[in-house]
């Protein structure tokens, strides 16, 4: 394992956001202005299918190469893939932007199947509220550095010179898994002995078997419910802050400098919450707290505050979402059996790309229909309900002993 794995997590989670944020933060600003419509720009969601599927594969990933081998293998595929869109120079018109989003998505779910296991496997309990302030801090450093960093890049170069530069930084971190020491299958620093290779016929239903363990699907049920509101709200941000007549320029500073502060103190902050109190008291509090942000969005919808409430409600949600995003990831951890790290942990995160596309889509078509108030405010009262049921049902029936265990 690395000397430091805390660095090498932070490394493999901000590879991941980078070109994420860049196709879900900076594509749909750029698709705007090139006159796609809003359900249009909801349906690029579906083209993060990978995230939501990869659990098909995760058990085969989960158990079969060394984690080393797989991470350096897919980290060079998305430098190559970078720097053949930096050749072919595509416009933001461009459909074949949209085979790139496909392409990225797939790269980075299959890493994420890997990373996910490596940090269920290499952190103990305690570990966790840590470190996924760390995880959830480097994904969204990435996000945002490929969404408002590379549209203020490309607002004043070319796309080549944007997709030149993803590539770069990709490749730089991929250096400490470089540093990182083999580790066969089944290995790890808690393990005492390798485990048993599963069979062709086991993995190849490893996926239905862990979906259907005690437990598994109510949790996942809850997950869902928990995050589909706010995914309705946070998909239609950038759009809206377009509408409202920012520039390329502006937005890349809203959600490049201040958001990417806004989401590094949520980060911090979440750590330290997840530190001093148990997992109920952390997602009822964040969870609530996210949903009082995405009033500010509502006011603003209505014509209240203008740009400066923008600015203020981009801080709020990148504090306060942050927060929200560590607590549940750390609770996703909980519920993840360390023999089965990146299959269980890749089914939870299935449930939460799958949940952003459908509210990405949700959003998009409420917004054209009946407007920005109504997607944020209906947005709103589902991400408020979601949290209060998930609460409720764990208060009475824990999913798992691990969840019960950290849940008080």
């Amino acid at each position: 394992m690395h000397r430091h794995p805390l660095a090498l997590l932070s490394s493999l989670y901000a590879a991941q956001g980078l070109p994420f944020g860049f196709f879900t933060l900076a594509l749909p600003v750029l698709m705007r202005e090139a006159g796609w419509s809003l359900t249009a720009i909801g349906l690029l969601q579906l083209l993060a299918l990978p995230w939501l599927l990869k659990l098909l594969w995760a058990p085969w990933v989960d158990h079969h190469g060394a984690r080393r081998t797989w991470l350096l293998g897919l980290q060079g595929c998305s430098v190559v893939a970078a720097l053949t869109l930096a050749l072919l120079d595509l416009g933001s018109e461009s459909r074949g932007l949209l085979l790139a989003v496909l392409v990225f998505n797939l790269l980075a779910a299959t890493q994420d199947i890997v990373t996910d296991g490596l940090a269920v496997r290499v952190l103990a309990a305690r570990e966790r509220g840590l470190a996924n302030a760390i995880q959830v801090g480097a994904y969204r450093l990435g996000m945002i550095l490929g969404g408002g960093g590379l549209l203020w890049l490309w607002a004043r170069t070319n796309g080549s010179t944007v997709f030149a530069v993803m590539a770069a930084l990709l490749a730089l971190s991929t250096w400490p898994v470089w540093q990182m020491r083999e580790l066969a299958p089944g290995a790890g620093p808690e393990d005492a002995a390798p485990r048993p290779r599963p069979s062709a016929g086991q993995l190849a239903l490893g996926w239905w078997h862990r979906a259907l363990a005690p437990g598994m699907l109510t949790f996942a049920a809850l997950v869902f419910c928990f995050r589909f509101g706010d995914q309705m709200v946070s998909s239609l941000i950038t759009p809206f802050v377009s509408d409202q007549g920012a520039s390329k320029e502006t937005i890349a500073l809203m959600k490049g400098a201040v958001g990417s502060g806004a989401s590094l103190l949520g980060a911090l902050l979440g750590g330290a919450l997840m530190v001093r109190v148990n997992r109920r008291t952390a997602m009822l509090s964040t969870g609530l707290g996210q949903a009082l942000t995405f009033a500010l969005y509502i006011a603003a919808a209505l014509g209240w505050g203008g740009m400066p409430l923008l600015w203020w409600a981009t801080v709020a949600e990148g504090v306060v979402g942050t927060m929200a995003t560590v607590a549940l990831f750390a609770l996703m951890m909980d519920a993840s059996d360390p023999d089965h790290a990146g299959t269980d942990f890749t089914l939870l995160a299935s449930v939460v790309v799958g949940v952003g596309s459908l509210g990405g889509i949700a959003g998009g078509v409420v917004g054209d229909a009946w407007g920005y108030v109504w997607a944020f405010g209906i947005g709103t009262v589902l991400s408020a309900l979601g949290c209060v049921a998930m609460v409720t049902w764990l208060d009475r029936r824990p999913t798992h002993a691990r969840v019960a265990q950290a849940w008080r």
